[in-house]
């Protein structure tokens, strides 16, 4: 991954959670983190992947953040000073479930 494709990831990453932190509808007891940003070798789209606690709330999350997107990305283009601004699409972060389970079972185990 060039130094360029991994400052643009750093910084969507930034600024979405800015954006998402200060703009959030979210409910009261729910946890919306971007864990990561892959994006594409020529800038055409980024792949936000959000954790979001308690899982329960995560298809009302995709519901608000999709509904948003739009104005999400707009104001992402309005940020970036580059010719070619990445099309965000939000998906959901597997890896979070998996560790919640590993560190479940080994609790278990040690009981």
């Amino acid at each position: 991954m060039s130094k360029r494709i991994v400052q643009v990831n750093e910084l969507i990453r930034r600024e979405l959670g800015n954006i998402i932190l200060k703009e959030g509808s979210f409910s009261k007891n729910t946890i919306v983190t971007i864990t990561r940003v892959d994006t594409s070798i020529d800038l055409s789209s980024a792949r936000v992947y959000i954790s979001i606690l308690p899982e329960q709330e995560a298809k009302n999350v995709f519901i608000d953040l999709n509904r948003d997107i739009y104005h999400i990305q707009q104001k992402i283009n309005k940020i970036f000073s580059m010719k070619r601004v990445p099309k965000i699409r939000f998906v959901q972060e597997k890896e979070t479930r998996k560790a919640a389970e590993i560190d479940e079972l080994l609790d278990k185990i040690r009981e």
